[in-house]
């Protein structure tokens, strides 16, 4: 028996009167986090909701999310963290798509998760935040506990979340993390960091997000130290913060290290608690690691990984044994090989660049509902990162690209099929190209190029504001650009490498 929800319950039997969570300078204890999320567990069981049941969480960094989310692991259902930037039509398709049987949402997303659970005819929507007159307070789901709740008995294999991910063909696939996958991406990246009881961990990165969900979240319980929330990233917010704080560790994605050195007010606030610094989901640019490192005298610790890993494949273990500029090398029990197009393994060197496979504890069970997907991904029972790299003769691993079509834009993961497909559906787009092309701030911005059809003249704005109303705000384009047609292939295919 192996419930994720147990690096809660132990935590809080060692430490109960400690700080789990701070957030807008409100402390909750260990003990008020287990009894709360106790109460969830208690509150789903008493509505029906069956092991196995899937409940989906849509919430900011707020402490209701922790609460909600190891009450869900505690009643033996499965999390499926939604992003609240997603609007009305994706939140319904991740809610029929994983089969959600109840959504805990945020106040202000309340609109869109209730439409799209009215698409889905889900009657079970719960509310947490200040909202005007809600139907069911995220409270009322809370059921009154006079002991702790026993952990219900899932097996190590068995799935804990659903966490959506885009692929190259743009269609969300819900990768199904394990108890056991979480626990150890939680275990073994955790005593690399030397995460102990007295770190305060600066979380801005959005729990929903696998990175945050499991390298913030999952470590910070795992060892008893204090999660400092923060529900969205302003460079002076987080930089009051980790003053305010104490915060000992930040973990960011490479544009929030940027937007944190280009605040005019940096020196205003002291950030000497700080004593490392993790960088994921991009790669981030040697001119803004060495800048950060100096400016703040604490190293970044870079590292990879995914959602179907459950974040960590590899990483710098530290500032003595790191690698600079690279992702570092495979976690303990983790396996990684650089294969050619033929799928054979490449010797070490930057002129062996091929795709990164890996295998071990970290990887997910499958994609929900999609075999042939999950077939394909595990080829050779290697998992395909679609992400190109090489190996040095040490190990250290350098990502030298990203999958060919993945556009990232401050840390979130655009794919433009997706976009494509929202744009064709404008009555006066024939054709459509999405790419991504360098942003100082973002690091990349999401730009259109257009084909209009006979007779039709739209405007840059009036196709930036079909896709807001379709689109998560991250992934909809700010530019636009009419051509009179797209550079094609010998096969009809759309050459993007020539559209900047």
């Amino acid at each position: 028996m192996l419930n994720l929800a147990v690096i809660l319950r132990e935590s809080a039997e060692a430490r109960p009167a400690a700080p789990a969570l701070i957030h807008n300078g409100a402390t909750m204890t260990y003990a008020e986090l287990d009894a709360r999320s106790d109460a969830v567990a208690e509150g789903l069981r008493a509505r029906g909701i069956h092991p196995g049941d899937r409940v989906a969480l849509q919430l900011p960094n707020v402490p209701d999310f922790p609460v909600a989310y190891y009450g869900i692991l505690k009643a033996g259902a499965v999390v499926v963290p939604l992003n609240v930037l997603l609007r009305a039509p994706e939140v319904a398709y991740q809610l029929a798509d994983s089969g959600t049987r109840l959504l805990i949402t945020w106040a202000g997303t309340l609109a869109d998760a209730a439409k799209a659970a009215a698409e889905c005819g889900l009657t079970e929507v719960y509310v947490a935040g200040p909202a005007e007159d809600p139907v069911h307070p995220f409270t009322d789901l809370m059921a009154p506990v006079t002991e702790p709740v026993t952990l219900y008995e899932t097996e190590p294999g068995d799935t804990a979340a659903i966490v959506y991910t885009s692929g190259t063909t743009g269609r969300p696939k819900g990768a199904e993390l394990t108890h056991f996958q979480l626990y150890m991406n939680a275990d073994i990246p955790g005593r690399l960091f030397t995460i102990d009881p007295d770190d305060v961990i600066l979380t801005v990165l959005p729990l929903f997000h696998v990175f945050g969900m499991s390298s913030a979240m999952n470590i910070g319980i795992r060892f008893g130290a204090c999660l400092s929330l923060v529900s969205r990233f302003v460079p002076q917010q987080v930089l009051a913060t980790i003053e305010r704080d104490r915060a000992t560790i930040f973990d960011g994605v490479p544009t929030m290290f940027g937007a944190l050195l280009a605040c005019p007010e940096l020196d205003r606030y002291d950030t000497s608690s700080l004593r490392v610094c993790v960088s994921g989901g991009d790669s981030i640019a040697a001119t803004v690691l060495d800048a950060f490192e100096q400016r703040f005298g604490v190293p970044i610790l870079e590292g990879y990984g995914m959602t179907e890993t459950a974040s960590t494949i590899t990483f710098n273990e530290g500032p003595d044994e790191r690698r600079v500029y690279s992702v570092g090398r495979p976690v303990w029990g983790v396996q990684v090989q650089v294969w050619d197009e033929e799928d054979r393994p490449l010797p070490p060197g930057r002129d062996h660049v091929g795709e990164l496979v890996t295998r071990g504890y970290h990887t997910m069970r499958g994609y929900h509902g999609k075999p042939e997907a999950t077939a394909e991904a595990f080829r050779h029972g290697w998992f395909h990162t679609g992400d190109l790299g090489y190996a040095d003769e040490d190990g250290y691993l350098f990502i030298v690209d990203r999958k060919k079509e993945l556009v990232i834009r401050g840390g979130y993961n655009v794919y433009p099929r997706e976009i494509e497909e929202v744009l064709h559906r404008h009555p006066a787009v024939a054709q459509a190209a999405v790419v991504g092309v360098p942003d100082a701030r973002l690091g990349q911005e999401v730009k259109a190029f257009l084909v209009t059809r006979p007779g039709s003249d739209p405007s840059a704005d009036e196709i930036i504001a079909y896709c807001r109303e379709r689109l998560a705000a991250y992934k909809y384009p700010r530019l636009v650009e009419f051509r009179d047609d797209l550079p094609l292939s010998g096969a009809g295919k759309v050459l993007k490498k020539l559209l900047t």
